[in-house]
């Protein structure tokens, strides 16, 4: 079935605000892949490395080398396990307007620096994030998949994922006529990953890691990127050989609601019945067709999912004569969400469909260290460690036709 259309809206505090409007969505370690990369498996457990050093600057650029304001000591979360998702912020201090064209993550403890996310805070969403950052003591706060920050708290401008950073990246780098548009008083949030694994219960020592923007004034003819979300439902149930409480879709959905809000424990309903499914369906794939009201360039797309997701694909206009699949990524790893190139760019326009279809795997609770001491449940929509996401990222450029 078809949505009625596709709306740039949220899609959760774990994905904050990949619906703002000129969006940096650059998310990836090396955006001139066109095709999707290799991955190991689900949360893949790979060592720290060092970024690859930065391509030459082009004409019109420059680099604007940003640090950590503090440095961090990462300890195991409350109730055991092995990795923390810590988020801090970032003044690049912009007086002007700006197009953000190239990324780059440089980590300072490698030992502990699993994966690193970049998101951008335009002007009116600071003061949210500020007092977010303020309550809790130290050097910014805890987070998974995401900002943290809740979405309500930043309605006049939210959060953007911006860049991956994963051991061995290279620089996210675009064309200087066309990037992502950063205001005066935008913030940077950089999450990152710390994984404990590797220190064999020793000290993990502190972190105070890096990020570089490559920015340009831009021309009357840069063209302004948009982020385009698409989602479907997420209904996974519990194996077979689970069993407990949180295994009844009901209970998940009001456990959601208690961890989240309202407006993320609606989100499991508010999917099923906006992709025209009539009821739930429960199983390890789900899908949504979108239908596209408005003219624009397809450039480039991610998928997200949490520590679940197998793989994820976005089809244009499946089931016709002009099909096409503009995202594919067989093998899912959420620490290398990198964005992936399209080989052209593809033009859609009012009346396209646009489909996401997301797999997912239960069976991956009992062995990922997050998960496995967690209750067994029914995987709905949600923002923390243990919910999942289902949701095709594109990178477009809107046109006047």
């Amino acid at each position: 079935m078809t949505k009625s259309d596709i709306p740039l809206r949220k899609l959760g505090a774990a994905v904050m605000a990949l619906t703002t409007a000129f969006a940096v969505v650059a998310c990836g370690s090396n955006a001139g892949n066109s095709a999707a990369p290799t991955a190991v498996g689900p949360h893949s457990a790979h060592a720290g490395g060092a970024s690859a050093p930065p391509q030459p600057l082009r004409a019109g650029e420059r680099f604007l080398d940003l640090k950590l304001t503090e440095a961090y000591t990462p300890a195991p979360p409350a109730g055991g396990g092995t990795d923390e998702y810590r988020c801090q912020v970032i003044d690049p201090g912009l007086t002007k307007t700006a197009f953000l064209t190239g990324t780059q993550v440089f980590p300072e403890n490698v030992a502990i620096a699993h994966h690193a996310i970049v998101y951008t805070v335009p002007p009116g969403g600071a003061a949210a994030v500020r007092a977010h950052d303020a309550k809790t003591p130290g050097p910014g706060w805890q987070c998974f998949g995401g900002t943290g920050v809740d979405g309500a708290e930043v309605e006049k401008g939210e959060a953007t994922w911006a860049d991956t950073w994963a051991p061995g990246a290279t620089e996210t780098l675009f064309s200087e006529d066309a990037g992502f548009k950063l205001e005066p008083g935008s913030l940077i949030i950089l999450q990152m990953h710390y994984n404990l694994l590797a220190t064999d219960g020793k000290p993990a020592g502190s972190d105070r890691s890096a990020v570089r923007l490559r920015l340009t004034d831009g021309t009357p003819q840069t063209r302004e990127f948009d982020t385009l979300p698409l989602d479907a439902p997420t209904e996974l149930p519990c194996t077979a050989e689970e069993s407990g409480p949180l295994c009844d879709r009901a209970t998940s959905i009001a456990d959601v609601t208690k961890r989240f809000g309202p407006d993320v424990g609606g989100t499991a309903d508010r999917q099923v019945a906006e992709c025209g499914q009539g009821t739930p369906k429960p199983g390890d794939t789900q899908t949504c067709d979108h239908r596209v009201e408005a003219p624009m360039t397809l450039f480039a797309g991610f998928g997200h999912m949490h520590l679940l997701g197998r793989a994820i694909k976005v089809e244009l206009n499946p089931g016709t004569p002009n099909a096409k699949v503009v995202l594919d990524v067989p093998q899912f790893d959420f620490d290398n969400q990198r964005l992936v190139k399209l080989p052209s760019p593809v033009e859609i326009g009012p009346g396209d469909t646009l489909r996401v279809t997301c797999t997912h795997d239960a069976g991956l609770r009992k062995r990922l260290p997050q998960l496995s001491k967690l209750p067994a449940r029914y995987v709905v929509w949600g923002d923390g460690t243990s919910d999942e996401m289902c949701a095709g990222i594109l990178t477009v450029s809107p046109r006047k036709s």
